[in-house]
């Protein structure tokens, strides 16, 4: 039995999945003829109370977009030094848009209001102008914590006193909202366009969205197909899509239920140094310096439990819809009984 904790990107679409796929009526999305990606990104668009929702086909896709349709050239965005934007989409902020990231020095990828507002750039024409804000929930790099609301509040309050954008990449925002008891129309009111991925947790294998306000999602669809992002008969992955926003949205809480046992034994182990908090379903950890990471890894690897290593001495396990519990009581018992 292969436990793969290494994403929550690993899934296989469920047998229901499935049949809603092979059922799906499709036409050519690049005549907005598919009636199944129509449905579906009006119904993500109503859930956030968005003027427009536009499919992609990646969640990085998604987010250049927002930072091309927030910017011009030579611009800046403020973000986190976690930042997915900045860490993990190959510098597409500087490719794709020209634009530099004025880093901010949070804490588990999130920042406040009073950061942003020392963020932001002077008017003087020898710096870049300070264009967009972007915040991630959860975060990836900072083990899948969440934003407290009240703090987001006041962000958006500097970005309109500032004439700043604010872009949410929420990759993994269900999990956050099912964590936070909170709505997607509450984050809906705050950002100006939000990306959500759908096979981050809810286990679609393609796919994310990007919802924004209509003045900038006019050009959505162009900047889309600028960057090769659309597609044909789009309506059999939209399937997956409708399927998870019924099926596979309220069981998250399982899934943060199980990384927070996986931590707690974890804090248990003598050669582990630290143990993030855990909030959802990101587990972070750091080994001991005396321990070598790479045995670490191969040892659970010999018992087949897979993870990852985020650099900097710290690795990382994710729970996720293909994590059974039997899967589950193996691990905790592998990591009961480990040894180096």
């Amino acid at each position: 039995m292969k436990i793969d904790l290494r994403s929550d990107t690993v899934t296989k679409p469920t047998r229901g999945m499935l049949e809603a796929m092979m059922q799906a009526k499709v036409g050519d999305d690049v005549f907005r003829e598919d009636p199944t990606v129509n449905e579906l990104e009006t119904r993500i668009a109503n859930m956030f109370g968005k003027a427009q929702a536009l499919f992609f086909p990646s969640g990085t896709m998604a987010n250049q977009a927002a930072i091309k349709l927030h910017t011009n050239p030579g611009e800046q965005v403020i973000c986190d030094k976690y930042a997915h934007i900045y860490n993990y989409e190959s510098g597409g902020a500087s490719f794709n848009s020209g634009v530099s990231c004025k880093l901010i020095d949070g804490t588990q990828g999130m920042f406040n209001a009073q950061q942003v507002l020392a963020a932001i750039n002077p008017q003087d024409y020898y710096y870049s102008k300070s264009t967009l804000v972007e915040l991630e929930n959860t975060t990836n790099k900072g083990g899948g914590a969440c934003w407290d609301f009240n703090e987001m509040l006041k962000i958006k309050a500097v970005c309109e006193e500032s004439k700043l954008g604010l872009h949410l990449d929420g990759a993994r925002l269900w999990h956050a909202l099912v964590a936070k008891n909170e709505t997607p129309k509450q984050y809906g009111a705050v950002f100006d366009t939000i990306s959500v991925c759908l096979s981050k947790g809810l286990g679609c294998p393609v796919g994310s969205l990007l919802v924004g306000d209509a003045k900038l999602m006019k050009d959505a669809l162009r900047i889309r197909k600028v960057f090769g992002g659309n597609m044909r008969q789009v309506g059999y992955l939209a399937a997956a899509g409708l399927y998870a926003l019924e099926h596979h949205v309220v069981r998250l809480a399982d899934d943060h239920k199980k990384a927070k046992e996986i931590g707690q034994e974890l804090a248990r182990l003598q050669i582990i140094k630290t143990v993030e908090p855990i909030e959802t379903n990101i587990v972070i950890f750091e080994l001991n310096s005396d321990v070598d990471e790479k045995s670490f890894v191969q040892k659970l690897a010999s018992k087949n439990i897979f993870i990852i290593s985020m650099g900097g001495g710290k690795l990382r396990m994710v729970t996720h819809l293909d994590y059974t519990y039997a899967m589950h009581e193996k691990v905790i018992e592998t990591l009961k009984n480990l040894t180096i």
